[in-house]
């Protein structure tokens, strides 16, 4: 099994059920994990693994789609992953809101998603 990960990616976004939420940005960290099995010994060509850059290409794309839940979030983006690369074995994705919407919380939030094919 192979396994690409995309560590920190930092996103501005209006994700959140609430109206203030959507009207001022808040910062999201998403890090990713993508496994696939590999029947090559050893990878040497492009085609033989998966994108890095295509993974983040697709990550960005959802998280600058407003939407209310992290959670719906963090299940579309696993499933763009795979619909774009079948042979995704295992997708785990970690969304972290860094400055959620709660009067004196001192810390994040965060939703982890893991999903088998």
């Amino acid at each position: 099994m192979v396994t690409i990960k995309l560590k920190q990616l930092r996103f501005f976004a209006h994700h959140g059920l609430y109206e203030e939420e959507r009207k001022v940005s808040n910062e999201f960290i998403v890090d990713l994990e993508v496994a696939f099995e590999s029947s090559i010994a050893v990878i040497k060509k492009m085609n033989e693994t998966i994108n890095y850059i295509k993974l983040y290409e697709l990550v960005k794309a959802d998280m600058l789609q407003t939407t209310d839940l992290i959670e719906t979030l963090a299940m579309k983006i696993s499933n763009n992953i795979h619909e774009s690369y079948p042979r995704v074995k295992k997708v785990s994705i970690l969304i972290t809101k860094k400055y959620p919407p709660v009067i004196n919380f001192s810390g994040n939030v965060a939703v982890s998603y893991v999903k088998e094919y």
